[in-house]
Parts: C-alpha cells; structure tokens; sequence
C-alpha cells in the first residue's frame, strides 16, 4: 500500500473506500459488513480496493488509525485553548461529551471494535489497546500537572468514566450522559484538590 505515490497526498478512490469503510463500520459494525459493499458504495473496483489496503483486516485498521488521529487531534486543540491543567482535563472531557451528543453516535468506535475482535494478538485489537493506551496516558500526564500524587489511578478512574458515557450515550438521552460524565469528572477533580 502506497498512498502517498509520487509525493502525492491519498488518491481520490482510497479516500473514497476509506470515507465508506468508516461510515458503514461505525454505523452497522465490521463483521456484518463484506467488502463487496463497501467496494460497490465507494464506486471502485476490487482491484482499486487491492491496490490501496492489503485486504478487509488492512481497511478496518486504517479506519481505526483515521479515527485514533482525528481524536488526538480534538484532545491537543482543546490542551491548547486552556492554561491550568485541570481546565485541560474538562475540555478534553467536553470534545467527548461533544461527540456524544452529535447526531449519530453509537458508542466508541474502539469498543466496538474491540467488541468484534476480542482476540488480544489480533492486529485490530492491538490497535484498540494502543488508542486505549494514549487516552489513559494523556489524562494521566493531565491529572499528574494537577499535582496530585494520584495521578495514576485517577486517570484509569477517568478512563472508566469515559467508557460508561460512550456506551451510555447511544442506549438512552445523550444530554443526561454528558451531563453525568462531565459531574463525574468534576467529582473527581475535587477530589485530587482534597
């Protein structure tokens, strides 16, 4: 796979498969999806398909690695606009939140996959507990500025309490989640400041 051929950005029809692939992964689950549909709704061919992913395994990664990027992305731009760390933690917080309310939420396109690839040796899986990783690590390092010595463990409580908002978000009123998580994490903060 070479999607940068000739010093060129991804080609339209790669983009094309990977904008669908995400779509209907994220919408209807990766198993219950073959690759004839995503191929037939991108309007490529197989062959197009081959020439940019190695296969179905190399498309979902490519799906989770496009989704790990953009969530970065939204956490360092929401460090960015605050100065003290525990402002930092809360936008974070709010980019989940804002996610959770966005029409067409269902759940963490990690724990889903994760879901659907409980294998731990599997590469998807693999790449789950990677994102998973740099979540934990970010809050952590987040909460660690706060000057609490209890950084460690009150960022995997953090964790915790994002994994129960994304999965409550897309079963009952989006609102009332968000709202929940974000008294949760200010429970928490209060009680690294204690």
């Amino acid at each position: 796979m070479n999607p940068n051929a000739k010093g060129r950005g991804p080609s339209e029809a790669r983009a094309r498969l990977l904008d669908t692939a995400t779509r209907i992964f994220y919408t209807e689950g990766i198993h219950s999806v073959g690759i004839d549909r995503i191929v037939t709704e991108a309007q490529v061919t197989r062959a197009t398909l081959y020439r940019h992913f190695t296969g179905k395994e190399d498309l979902v990664l490519a799906y989770l690695d496009q989704a790990d990027r953009e969530l970065r992305a939204y956490a360092d731009a929401a460090q960015a606009a605050e100065q003290a760390p525990a402002d930092k933690i809360r936008a974070v917080c709010r980019t989940i939140t804002a996610g959770i309310v966005s029409p067409g939420f269902r759940g963490c396109a990690f724990l889903n996959a994760a879901a659907e690839y409980p294998d731990a040796d599997h590469p998807v899986h693999r790449a789950v507990l990677s994102h998973r990783q740099w979540f934990l690590d970010t809050v952590t390092g987040l909460l660690a500025e706060t000057g609490d010595p209890a950084a460690e463990p009150a960022g995997r409580h953090l964790v915790m309490l994002r994994d129960g908002a994304m999965a409550s978000g897309c079963l009952t009123d989006p609102a009332s989640v968000s709202e929940t998580f974000l008294r949760g994490v200010e429970g928490l903060l209060r009680a690294l400041s204690t």
